[in-house]
């Protein structure tokens, strides 16, 4: 059962019980290995209890490392250079909510130029939380050349699953190379319990090969997808990632994570992925910093797709219970 309190929807949000101070994290160490599946590595760490609301960290906002986008279509599917975080900014448009159309949310570089990377937006007439995602601002359209992606949920809307523009497997070629590939899948732990607070997440995303590049994930049927290998645990060139539980502090009675200054406002929707392995490398961190405004920051081997797909899965007003 949910508390009335504790249900949210992508708009009118309850984020008052986020408090929540800063902690140091260590030192990184390489993390390129634990995405490397060729050894056949296996990850099956369980959720863990309870999960980041936000941090106000005090630490001052460092510089974004420059980062070259020459081909915008190339540049959201590849992978994060290793050791640099590319730091974007997702605003939230709502224009036109009135005439029944749902929020557009863009991405952008959160640098001098601010370089538009994305833009999505839900679906209307879909069974299911659908979101298509575009390389043009102006053309989200599901038929046009921009369409690059889209983010599709189960009927609960606990479950996503982020796909590329490739084509329906209904729709195959002879040798299926023009079949879409499945680039994350999100689970949202459903909190049975009702009690009101932070979210529980698993991301599954591809593994990547010795060359640094992602598997192609090119589901033949609904069977062979990012989640039913991961419900399956067959792992095969699959990792498992999950949102990096926070630290009580006795001193300001919250659970504590450190954003390093990305992060200003509590929210339910703050939240950081990693992996079992090593929780100090943030594969990706997300988080309010005005009403309509957040920062999303994505590490190897995370692209920009996968990431913004992700944090958009973090907006749906269907989520069970929060």
């Amino acid at each position: 059962l949910c508390p009335p309190t504790a249900a949210t929807s992508s708009d009118e949000e309850d984020d008052s019980d986020a408090s929540t101070k800063p902690i140091r994290s260590e030192k990184k160490k390489n993390p390129a290995s634990l995405f490397q599946t060729g050894g056949g590595l296996q990850v099956g760490s369980a959720l863990r209890s309870p999960s980041p609301l936000l941090l106000q960290a005090k630490e001052e906002r460092p510089p974004s490392p420059v980062i070259e986008v020459d081909n915008l279509e190339e540049f959201v599917l590849r992978p994060a250079p290793q050791g640099v975080t590319v730091k974007c900014r997702v605003t939230r448009d709502k224009k036109g909510m009135d005439r029944g159309l749902y929020p557009t949310y863009y991405l952008h570089l959160d640098n001098d130029k601010k370089v538009f990377l994305l833009a999505g937006r839900k679906r209307k007439k879909s069974k299911t939380s659908n979101y298509l995602i575009s390389i043009d601002p102006t053309d989200l359209s599901r038929g046009g050349e921009n369409f690059i992606g889209k983010l599709r949920s189960n009927l609960m809307g606990t479950k996503f699953t982020v796909f590329d523009n490739g084509a329906n497997p209904d729709r195959a070629n002879a040798n299926w190379s023009n079949v879409r590939q499945e680039l994350s899948a999100v689970v949202y732990e459903t909190n049975v319990l009702g009690f009101k607070g932070p979210r529980k997440m698993t991301v599954i995303i591809p593994g990547m090969n010795s060359d640094n590049e992602r598997v192609p994930i090119r589901p033949r049927n609904d069977n062979d997808g990012l989640l039913m290998r991961w419900q399956n645990k067959n792992m095969d060139n699959v990792i498992e990632l999950h949102n990096k539980a926070p630290v009580w502090n006795d001193e300001t009675q919250s659970y504590v994570l450190n954003f390093h200054g990305r992060v200003t406002h509590a929210s339910v929707k703050n939240f950081q992925i990693v992996h079992g392995s090593d929780p100090d490398y943030i594969v990706m961190q997300f988080g309010r910093v005005a009403d309509d405004a957040f920062t999303m920051d994505y590490n190897y081997p995370l692209c920009a797709l996968q990431a913004f797909a992700i944090a958009l899965s973090s907006f749906d007003g269907k989520l069970a219970c929060e």
